[in-house]
């Protein structure tokens, strides 16, 4: 008997052992942001609230990498969006921001689920404000017959997302050749009876050396369920000279239906940083070239911000929005609340002043 409990004792030893071996390889992390803002908007009437997510979108998510041996490394992350001013989901769904598993290999990876597309890249990492909601970002560029390729929507393949992020994806991506990478993304459409419908092709490369920083995409997004069929073509670069960052972008939206409501943006912008002190600018426009060809917005954004440390930032900006042409809805870079604007007066002006941390 003695002999059966040192035997089962040294399997046990064994088992623990091999288990502790195996914890080794694998990394889990937890990481988040919280972000929140008072902003006031001025337009025929004025709002003052406060807002979620003015420099980076609010999250927290879980991630994590086991190195299988012979150059193999498996990955996932579990990011949820928090509305940190009334703590809802912030893309109606718990893991909204991304949920996806995936392989690493020598030559690349390959990763399955609700992923980034290359417009979310792009319009986030080639912009001084990114594609939040506020301040002159990228998110102004949409609204093309209802088809927001930065904010995204229920009225597109993907869901809540839009084709910022693709749900049902695999997504392939090289690894760095010399600066150059590329990537493609399929998202299933996964629609009964039409198995092309409701689905979204997205290709891009991008180049990195020294300060510059370039990226190309193409979506196409073939949105049935909704009565669309959209392809966007984009362009974006950044170069960074000592202590000044230069960055610009254009985006081209082709409504392939017989309502034919394209559409196109572009932003150009910089920013200086001297110590903790963060100084930036950007202008960024959104206009309609089919029935609401003179539809258009510009927008005009100056903003600071001062690193309390490496994981806490205070910012402000102030931004001027410009709406013209006749019939067109009012933009800015979030929602606007109803009364702030009217067919006689849509422009608006809005001061954000905010903290974000990030763990």
């Amino acid at each position: 008997m003695k002999y059966k409990t040192l035997a089962l004792s040294a399997l046990a030893l064994a088992a623990s052992s091999a288990a502790i071996a195996q914890s080794s390889d694998t990394q889990v992390s937890l990481y988040g942001i919280l972000d929140a803002n008072v902003q006031v908007l001025d337009g025929i009437s004025n709002q003052t609230r406060v807002q979620s997510g003015g420099l980076s979108g609010s999250r927290f998510g879980i991630r994590g990498t086991e190195d299988l041996g012979g150059g193999l490394k498996a990955f996932f992350t579990l990011e949820s969006g928090i509305n940190v001013d009334d703590g809802t989901n912030g893309q109606n769904a718990f893991w909204g921001r991304q949920a996806f598993v995936g392989l690493g290999t020598a030559y690349g990876k390959v990763s399955l689920g609700r992923q980034y597309g290359s417009v979310y890249t792009l319009t986030n990492e080639f912009s001084q404000f990114s594609n939040v909601g506020t301040g002159a970002s990228t998110a102004v560029i949409g609204g093309f017959g209802g088809y927001e390729p930065v904010r995204g929507g229920s009225a597109s393949a993907t869901g809540n997302g839009g084709p910022a992020r693709v749900n049902n994806s695999i997504k392939i991506e090289s690894l760095n050749y010399g600066g150059f990478s590329a990537g493609a993304l399929w998202g299933m459409g996964e629609v009964a009876g039409d198995t092309n419908g409701t689905r979204v092709a997205d290709v891009y490369g991008r180049y990195t050396a020294g300060g510059l920083d370039v990226m190309l995409s193409l979506v196409d997004d073939k949105a049935d369920a909704f009565g669309q069929n959209v392809r966007t073509i984009s362009a974006a670069a950044a170069y960074d000279w000592n202590n000044f960052r230069f960055n610009g972008g254009v985006m081209q939206v082709n409504d392939r239906n017989a309502t034919d409501l394209d559409g196109k943006g572009y932003w150009v912008g910089a920013s200086y940083r001297t110590g903790q002190h963060v100084f930036k600018g950007q202008y960024v426009e959104s206009k309609n070239d089919g029935a609401l060809a003179d539809g258009k917005t510009q927008a005009f954004g100056v903003g600071y911000q001062y690193d309390l440390s490496k994981r806490t930032a205070l910012y402000s900006s102030l931004t001027r929005f410009k709406n013209d042409g006749v019939g067109y809805v009012s933009r800015a870079a979030g929602t606007i609340p109803v009364g702030l604007t009217d067919a006689n007066n849509r422009n608006l002006t809005e001061l954000v002043a905010g903290i974000r941390h990030s763990f």
